[in-house]
């Protein structure tokens, strides 16, 4: 018999065209996955050093944010049931001149502490202060894509704009062999970078193979904006820099026309939904449907925890399956599969690592979740992918494995005190602010 470190056996929805294993198990060893198929196959195939089960166990790939700011949670409910560039520019920019890599650092433990107990084992993150936040990842075990945000005015982090690009080559010579960590560059935004920063950290994209993350048209005002400076919407823009193509991962996308979705598809781009963040921002409902209908790639993400205010991808997928159902007055769209498949292989395929991740196949990283379905809410459970979308949320999810390793198991996390963490958290988050929480 082969050995195996790691056996999860229960109800195997693997991501993979649409196969399930009701009573199967999922085989890891040096963190990758050896063996999917039934349970007793798998038990006569391998002997494991642990065997993970639950009460009615759903066992799926691990689920991918791939649009996050995780140390804003210091921020949640700072200031909410304000607009975009009234929260952003009164609240957000004049808190995050405070802060400390110390302050990234807790803050980044703390949402993804919140991840991993929702079942996310990957997220893009996009925040100042990167290299903490990759090293919250690593200390973790979460799996992150993590880049610096740069802009034309100076950061808390790196000071002026030019320091950015020394920050970014540190970044990338520090997390060059990291299991865990892979680094991407992040301009903030067309409102925010001059036509010169986007097209030089789209040659630093392009000298290191990685991907290039954006927020875009993610209001009517930054449109109406981009359109009085540059004589073009915000996709248009780039892609008359010449910088659209599929290392392109932009959030929101909330205000493209058709036959920008059209050129988006064309040029290969993938685009990163964040759902809730846009509803409470009243930013608008992204044409997601008409997105993937055109063959673009599209992940689901929640933003950062002070525009949404948690970051549950479990909820996420049932917001970003209704919200489509009732923008169109259609209930037939952004069925629960494609909901769940966005949120896992999808998200994949968006960061670039579909090769890798989201699918429960042989070969690929052992990132995977176990969801517990014994419970009120998901009683009786006629189709666990439907259960999963609209019914399950981030407090059901029993078992957390990333890379192989169990980082969270009944519940609890392996790596951390959760609770020294958390009161951690609060005395860091009134440093930040100012306030008491």
């Amino acid at each position: 018999m082969e050995k195996a470190d790691l056996l999860i056996c229960g109800h195997l929805l693997t991501m993979d065209k649409g196969k399930e294993i009701e009573a199967g198990a999922v085989a890891c060893r040096d963190g990758f996955i050896v063996g999917v198929g039934s349970e007793k196959e798998m038990a006569e195939t391998f002997t494991a050093t642990k065997t993970l089960r639950a009460d009615l166990g759903v066992v799926l790939p691990g689920l991918i944010n791939v649009h996050t700011h995780a140390p804003m949670a210091l921020m949640r409910g700072l200031a909410d049931d304000l607009p975009l560039m009234t929260w952003l520019q009164e609240h957000i920019f004049p808190v995050e001149a405070n802060l400390t890599s110390e302050m990234v650092y807790y803050g980044a433990m703390l949402a993804i502490m919140e991840m991993i107990k929702g079942g996310t084992t990957s997220c893009c993150d996009m925040y100042l202060f990167a290299g903490d936040v990759a090293r919250a990842c690593e200390k973790m075990g979460m799996r992150g894509f993590i880049g610096e945000v740069l802009y034309d005015f100076p950061s808390p982090n790196y000071g002026e704009p030019a320091n950015g690009f020394a920050y970014m080559d540190d970044l990338f010579a520090e997390f060059k062999t990291s299991d865990l960590v892979t680094i991407t560059v992040d301009p903030h935004a067309v409102y925010t970078c001059s036509p010169d920063l986007l097209v030089r950290l789209k040659e630093v994209a392009l000298d290191h193979n990685s991907s290039y993350v954006i927020h875009l048209s993610e209001t009517a005002f930054e449109v109406s904006e981009c359109l009085e400076k540059y004589k073009a919407t915000p996709v248009n823009h780039l892609h008359n820099l010449g910088l659209l193509d599929s290392s392109v991962v932009a959030a929101h996308c909330v205000w493209v026309s058709p036959e920008e979705i059209a050129l988006m598809a064309r040029t290969g781009m993938k685009v990163a939904h964040c759902p809730e963040s846009n509803m409470k921002l009243a930013a608008g409902i992204a044409p997601v449907s008409d997105m993937l209908a055109a063959g673009l790639v599209v992940g689901i993400g929640t933003d950062g925890a002070a525009s949404n205010n948690d970051v549950d991808m479990l909820a996420e997928m049932d917001m970003a399956a209704k919200l489509q159902k009732v923008h169109h007055l259609d209930s037939t769209k952004m069925d629960a599969a494609t909901a769940l498949s966005m949120a896992t292989s999808g998200g994949a395929d968006v960061l670039g690592v579909g090769q890798e991740l989201g699918t429960l196949t042989v070969g690929k990283r052992a990132d995977i979740i176990m969801v517990e379905m014994n419970k009120p809410h998901l009683t009786p459970m006629y189709n666990p992918v439907s259960h999963l979308v609209y019914a399950a949320r981030g407090g059901d999810v029993r078992h957390s494995i990333i890379g192989g390793k169990v980082v969270m198991e009944d519940r609890l996390l392996t790596m951390v005190d959760e609770v020294a963490l958390l009161a951690k958290c609060r005395r860091y988050a009134e440093r930040l602010t100012g306030k008491p929480c």
